[in-house]
């Protein structure tokens, strides 16, 4: 470690193992140091810059074990050098762990049961209802006037559509790269999906969505925010206000998100966000509902089925006016409600948003920065306006010949599964966020280039709050190792 100090050496990259980490650190000397032992807490990085319990330090040029005779260009090529037998490592946990349940999630659900009031207008009051009671915070969270408790997100975009006036045959405007949930929402609502080609950040791409509001006529718009990516989204309110364009905010993925300090959902007429088990809230199912429109809103509850006089059992209730007006027998009960245990679950979790996103994005920008050492990956960077919530990591990886691309992404993903970590291509033939599998709507004319393009290169894999510092350390070896085996066959 003196050695290294003395020289002052930035170390710029890292893998980690199980048995052994390789550091790369260039300064006056460039060296190559080995440290055996696991990758424990004597050898844990910080933001790319590693500090060293106990190293051994040798010239790079000097052979250890398989080492090049030569320094190695970059950490692939370090990583391609080394024994076949130390590149098997292997994820032992489920990448698919959800975050827990707070004890006091739990106790407040089980007290729901035990009363057998799950119906939130069982309860005399809004204030005994753990529905209103989370509609309330919830709103209170993210800024917002009025929050209603649903059965999923997807029920919120099918309703915001409704409560925005859309009408069956209408056409609108969204995402073509988003989950199945939004199409199909607009298709459930009687109208017809037209597909927005997405950019290299995974977003809405505004020149796109520009020539489709000229030439669609669409009246309304929802942007996705797609694995919490944003889109420009001050150009679009203005784009959609110039063209008298209705714009909607699919909030599933972006609860904690904010853009310029402000909590997303805010730009369009209604926001839907979800508490499915993947998300910042997790109650398995479940969605909310968001804005600042009393009669938005009043529509909203009379759908989901705030019947007769329910709607003074809610916390927040939109004005006298805009309740007479949506009560007055024309909207339909779907009975879309949330459910009491439901809404017990979730008031824990809202009070922790922000420290998880913390510990979230600590995390990403570590995971972000050692994937962008490889020559053949990228991390997609957000907007300068957002602040992201890092709870998984996509980016993309050039497998250089075009013609081979889904061959070589097989064999990636291939390698990836058999190391015990499930990893997502947005383009494969199977995955319910390419929009070629959208075969209950209309496939887009255009046949969408630029997105297809994008995401048949573009991966995806969920980073756990759960896992500790040497699971995340285990999943970028397994990435590292999945491409080295994807060129080397």
């Amino acid at each position: 470690t003196t050695d290294v100090c003395q020289r002052k050496i930035v170390t710029l990259m890292m893998i980690f193992s199980p048995s052994w980490v390789v550091v790369v650190a260039f300064g006056s000397v460039p060296s190559l140091a080995l440290v055996t032992g696991g990758g424990g807490k004597a050898g844990r990085r910080s933001r790319g810059v590693v500090s060293l319990s106990s190293a051994a330090t040798v010239p790079l040029g000097t052979t250890v074990d398989e080492a090049p005779a030569t320094p190695p260009k970059s950490l692939s090529d370090l990583f391609a050098a080394l024994p076949s037998e130390r590149r098997r490592t292997t994820l032992e946990k489920s990448i698919k762990m959800p975050d827990p349940i707070p004890a006091e999630g739990i106790e407040a659900a089980v007290r729901c049961m035990s009363s057998g009031k799950l119906f939130r207008y069982n309860l005399d009051t809004a204030e005994e209802s753990e529905v209103a009671q989370v509609e309330k915070e919830i709103a209170e969270y993210t800024g917002h006037k009025f929050a209603l408790g649903l059965n999923s997100c997807g029920t919120a975009i099918f309703l915001s559509l409704l409560c925005a006036g859309a009408k069956p045959g209408d056409k609108v405007l969204t995402n073509g790269f988003t989950f199945t949930a939004v199409p199909s929402a607009i298709v459930h609502a009687g109208c017809e999906p037209v597909y927005v080609e997405c950019d290299d950040k995974l977003c809405v791409d505004l020149e796109d969505l520009a020539k489709k509001m000229d030439d669609t006529g669409c009246d309304y718009f929802i942007v996705s925010h797609m694995r919490g990516k944003i889109a420009e989204m001050d150009k679009i309110h203005a784009m959609c206000a110039k063209k008298g364009v209705k714009l909607l905010e699919d909030c599933a993925h972006s609860l904690g998100v904010l853009w310029n300090g402000k909590h997303t959902g805010h730009h369009g007429l209604i926001a839907s966000f979800s508490s499915q088990s993947y998300k910042m809230l997790n109650s398995g199912e479940g969605g909310f509902l968001l804005t600042d429109d009393d009669f938005a809103f009043a529509k909203a509850m009379a759908y989901a089925g705030a019947y007769e006089t329910l709607a003074q059992k809610h916390a927040v209730r939109p004005s006298q006016a805009a309740l007479e007006a949506a009560m007055d027998g024309t909207v339909p009960n779907y009975s879309l409600r949330m459910h009491e245990a439901t809404a017990a679950m979730l008031r824990p979790q809202l009070k922790t948003v922000d420290e998880r996103r913390s510990k979230y994005n600590d995390r990403y920008y570590d995971v972000a920065a050692r994937l962008q050492q490889h020559d053949r990956l990228t991390v997609p960077v957000q907007h300068p306006e957002v602040t992201i919530v890092g709870d998984s990591i996509q980016f993309f990886v050039d497998f250089g010949d075009r013609d081979s691309i889904d061959s070589s992404a097989n064999e990636f993903l291939k390698h990836c599964d058999e190391r015990g970590l499930p990893v997502e291509r947005f383009g494969a033939k199977n995955n319910a966020r390419n929009f070629q599998n959208w075969k209950y709507a209309k496939q887009p004319l255009c046949g969408l280039p630029q997105t297809r393009e994008i995401i048949s290169h573009a991966f995806d894999v969920r980073l756990p709050l759960m896992f500790d510092d040497a699971d995340i350390d285990t999943i970028v070896t397994i990435l590292y190792e999945a491409l080295h085996d994807t060129f080397l066959d």
